[in-house]
């Protein structure tokens, strides 16, 4: 985690959108062209999901899950030109953060009002100067509602699944392409509808759909929204 101050002065781009959009490879992208800090907020939901597993907490159990989460310490290690390891307790658990699993309790860990009210803060303390690119699902809406600059990225949910299915492909996991489907639609369902934060783009983000689009060309597309980058 950060240790200095949020600086509410810093610039913020905030680019939500659903599981698969595409959210943290351009994140990263962008955050790198532009020398800015990121932060991967599904990782925070993710990490306290794997504190709870590996707790064998009931994650229907909402009062042990937010004790879990204010003592569940994480922390983001940097990796010269590719995404920061992330560790959980002190343990590199980057690996198993991006599992189905560890995805799926985290959506069911971000329904619960106090654990997100709890990770609100340290969201928030991610925002400092030159500047941060925030990526999540109410980025744009929740924690930076005030960001100068939001984009929603949206892709269909077959595309959201081929890529889900390479992705794990090239890590050797198994997994097919109907059960990542079925999942990424179980998942939006949960996200659209819950009652605290549902997903959905902030009134001032702009849509960018990335399906059939390469990642170049959405990281210009995205760029071109800030100052720097505009002509």
């Amino acid at each position: 985690m950060p240790e200095s101050a949020p600086d509410s002065a810093a610039p913020v781009l905030t680019i939500d959108g659903p599981s698969g959009s595409g959210k943290g490879t351009i994140s990263r992208a962008v955050a790198s062209r532009m020398g800015w800090h990121y932060l991967d907020s599904g990782a925070l939901y993710r990490a306290v999901g794997v504190a709870a597993g590996w707790a064998h907490l009931d994650l229907s159990d909402a009062s042990a899950l937010v004790r879990c989460t204010f003592d569940t310490e994480v922390g983001f290690r940097e990796q010269p030109g590719g995404e920061p390891r992330v560790l959980v307790n002190g343990v590199d658990a980057t690996t198993e953060l991006r599992t189905e699993t560890a995805g799926a309790a985290a959506s069911a860990i971000a329904a619960i009002p106090e654990v997100r009210e709890a990770l609100k803060e340290r969201q928030r303390g991610f925002r400092r100067p030159p500047g941060l690119v925030a990526d999540g699902r109410d980025m744009g809406t929740v924690i930076f509602p005030d960001a100068p600059y939001k984009v929603f990225l949206t892709a269909s949910a077959d595309e959201r699944a081929q890529r889900r299915y390479k992705q794990l492909s090239d890590k050797g996991v198994s997994v097919t392409l109907a059960g990542l489907l079925r999942e990424i639609l179980a998942r939006d369902a949960r996200d659209a509808n819950r009652a605290v934060a549902p997903l959905r783009p902030a009134t001032d983000a702009v849509h960018i759909d990335t399906t059939g689009l390469g990642i170049e060309t959405v990281v210009e597309r995205v760029l071109a929204l800030l100052p720097a980058h505009q002509g």
